[in-house]
């Protein structure tokens, strides 16, 4: 039976600050914490697996036999953003944070975006996908110009109406966003933001959202397993994270729920390689709206999606379960945070219990996921193949 690993990126469940999180001002973030002291907290499947058993972990209750390997992972690369973390996570390492616009994109930029796609600009400056909609989106239907606004992350949102910017139309200016944002201003993500709604108060952003990156720097974890004929599914938004590079099916997802139904659908279904699943929701929708029970609530509805996996996962299937960085939404920031994230391990050919300690890079996942599946790579970070297999 063939070998398959399912990754699972729960977006930005960070476990505690890390050494250099006031750098980033990010001292005493701990998005673990924070959730964990919600009453709509119920994780008993994770809590099995050994996530509170974890190295610097001081919330929940420990697995007297915990049924995972489990390790504290520390961000070797420069940020605390989706790309730079996913990156990392399949074997890519980066020594200069993306650049951010604390003040909005210099003018010049701006008028050079104008030009090109025939529409002027409101906003430029860091803002809330929610606020943003609520203070700018009727002025947009008057007027059809383009609200552009960044973040604490690397990032340059277009958000438009689907009625007066169609879909593809607006995909069409982020790619112009895309090919003018390099050298200095090569940002992380151009991110198309489509909404809907009559006025102010009931704007919201659809599911049409999609992302422009930069593609990795170097060769990933995706593209020495595509090279070796295995498959690689990008669940959710994988594909955009990675620019396409290495991903031989994309499956696109409208949130958790759905991510963990294609998960399961995937879980019987044959293939052979990789099922790379990012689980958004978590970050977009709560921790970056500083919503608490919102997050935990969500906590609880994986952990219930992640019992029915274990449930039907073959005996040569190995299921990793990770973080990108963390968010904590009980902070007065609504930016990510420079935190651990958490690793589990567990499937029929790992071993229980191994607490691995605190790993440098989190690029001890690709190196490991190569192993696993016979694959040559040269890739950052250290295998911990050999101390989690039977």
């Amino acid at each position: 039976m063939a070998k398959r690993v399912f990754l699972i990126v729960l977006d930005s469940f960070g476990i505690g600050e890390m050494p250099d999180a006031a750098d980033f001002g990010d001292a005493g973030s701990n998005t673990l914490a924070a959730i964990s002291k919600s009453e709509k907290f119920q994780t008993p499947m994770l809590q099995k697996m050994g996530l509170f058993n974890i190295d610097g972990v001081e919330c929940g209750t420990k697995a007297v036999h915990p049924l995972a390997c489990y390790a504290r992972l520390e961000e070797a690369s420069k940020g605390k953003d989706t790309t730079i973390g996913h990156w990392e996570i399949a074997g890519v390492e980066s020594d200069r944070p993306l650049p951010t616009y604390p003040n909005g994109f210099p003018d010049d930029l701006i008028r050079e975006f104008e030009r090109r796609t025939g529409r002027s600009v409101l906003c430029n400056r860091p803002y809330s996908g929610t606020e943003v909609l609520k203070d700018y989106g009727e002025e947009h239907m008057k007027t059809g110009a383009l609200i552009v606004y960044t973040s604490a992350d690397s990032v340059f949102q277009v958000a438009a109406h689907e009625q007066i910017v169609p879909v593809n139309e607006l995909y069409r200016y982020c790619e112009i966003a895309r090919e003018m944002l390099t050298g200095e201003h090569s940002v992380g993500r151009v991110i198309a933001r489509p909404f809907v709604g009559t006025c102010r108060d009931d704007f919201k952003r659809t599911t049409n959202r999609h992302d422009f990156s930069l593609k990795p720097p170097a060769p990933t974890m995706l593209d020495a397993l595509k090279a070796e004929g295995k498959d690689v599914i990008g669940v959710g938004k994988i594909y955009d994270i990675f620019d396409g590079e290495g991903v031989t099916e994309k499956i696109k997802t409208s949130g958790n729920a759905n991510g963990m139904d294609v998960t399961l659908a995937l879980a019987k279904r044959d293939f052979a390689g990789l099922a790379f699943v990012n689980l958004v929701d978590f970050d977009m929708i709560y921790g970056h709206r500083n919503d608490v029970d919102g997050y935990a609530a969500a906590a609880t509805e994986f952990d219930d999606k992640l019992k029915q996996l274990l449930k039907i996962l073959r005996p040569e299937d190995m299921l990793i379960i990770t973080a990108d960085h963390g968010c904590d939404p009980a902070t007065p920031s609504t930016d990510h945070s420079r935190e651990y994230v958490p690793l589990l391990i567990c499937g029929g050919p790992v071993l229980s219990g191994v607490n691995l300690g605190t790993r440098k890079s989190f690029s001890c996942i690709a190196q490991t996921v190569c192993q696993y599946l016979d694959v040559p790579a040269q890739l950052c970070g250290e295998s911990f193949y050999p101390e989690i297999m039977r």
